[in-house]
């Protein structure tokens, strides 16, 4: 059994005797989330191990309890009308969560509990993870699950206790608290730092660099913070995540800007080194975002924990 140890108030379903009845099977609902997703009868057969005149059938069933078509023929094949795209979509999320809810039941022990954490992928691997058999020691009891989601979301409707969040402080149903600003520094390996003569922050004017796609305009801000007059446009490779940034700037294909937090190991064994002392701290800030209304003393423990562990860093403010 998982404990809870927070009082959740959500919407009930609570079904008369004739909604009841018209309330599809799961049998029903899986041979439909399988057909939607191969958009043919005979393959959601086949995976389900059924026949095609079953699928057929229990399609037709949902269709008359829905009231709408949920395909469409064309030719010899299927394809999803409207309103069988839309159900489709919602109805795989929720049969996910089902999945998530069993697994975290089978893998729970009696004796803890879990808490699920949403998270952005390179602060996770990077900064968080490395850092959880500290929380581990110091909370046997609670265990963290953690799930990769970049935008906001409801963390009720997807269950989860909390979500680590960076940008403007906005979460829509959920409550934010602040954790940090960020501090970016300019980086480059020591390979490139000596094939280009970088003996500080003008230099890199010349220098190969490389850019986050989502922050475009993250070196010209810096070059501006440090001084330095730019031409206003920032030539240099395009990668989509931190992650390729640092594997990039490690592998000297140019300067990197990036969250000192993210590149402790590279700093700590000499893979990159610090172009200069100057930081860019930007506008958005690390919050964790809890469900509204829901008092979690599991999230406040983990919460504390974060706290504690980035007031241990200087840069990371």
């Amino acid at each position: 059994m998982i404990k809870k140890d927070a009082v959740i108030t959500t919407e009930s379903s609570i079904f008369t005797g004739k909604q009841r009845r018209f309330m599809p099977s799961f049998a029903v609902l899986r041979s439909f989330e399988c057909a939607a997703r191969h958009q043919s009868f005979t393959l959601a057969a086949e995976e389900l191990s059924l026949t095609q005149s079953a699928i057929s059938r229990q399609i037709k069933e949902l269709e008359l309890a829905i009231g709408a078509d949920l395909f469409r023929r064309v030719g010899r094949r299927v394809e999803l009308t409207e309103s069988g795209a839309i159900f489709a979509a919602d109805l795989r999320l929720d049969l996910e969560r089902i999945s998530t809810t069993v697994f975290q039941a089978i893998t729970a022990c009696d004796d803890e509990t879990v808490l699920r954490i949403a998270v952005l992928p390179t602060f996770a691997s990077r900064w968080l993870i490395p850092r959880l058999p500290d929380f581990e020691a110091l909370h046997p009891d609670i265990q963290i699950h953690l799930s990769v989601r970049e935008n906001t979301f409801n963390l009720v409707r997807e269950h989860f206790d909390a979500a680590l969040h960076f940008g403007p402080p906005v979460w829509p149903d959920g409550n934010l608290a602040k954790l940090c600003t960020e501090v970016m520094i300019a980086v480059a390996s020591p390979s490139l730092i000596d094939s280009h003569g970088i003996t500080g922050a003008a230099d890199l004017l010349e220098a190969p660099l490389i850019h986050l796609q989502t922050r475009p305009f993250a070196w010209n801000d810096w070059f501006s913070t440090a001084g330095i007059k730019d031409n206003g446009v920032m030539g240099g490779k395009q990668y989509g995540q931190f992650a390729m940034v640092i594997a990039g700037a490690i592998a000297s294909l140019g300067a990197a800007i990036l969250p000192s937090y993210l590149i402790e190991a590279e700093l700590a064994d000499g893979r990159l080194k610090s172009i200069s002392d100057v930081g860019l701290s930007t506008q958005n800030a690390y919050y964790i975002a809890t469900p509204k209304g829901i008092r979690n003393p599991a999230v406040d423990a983990f919460s504390t924990w974060v706290r504690g562990q980035i007031n241990s860093l200087v840069p990371f403010d």
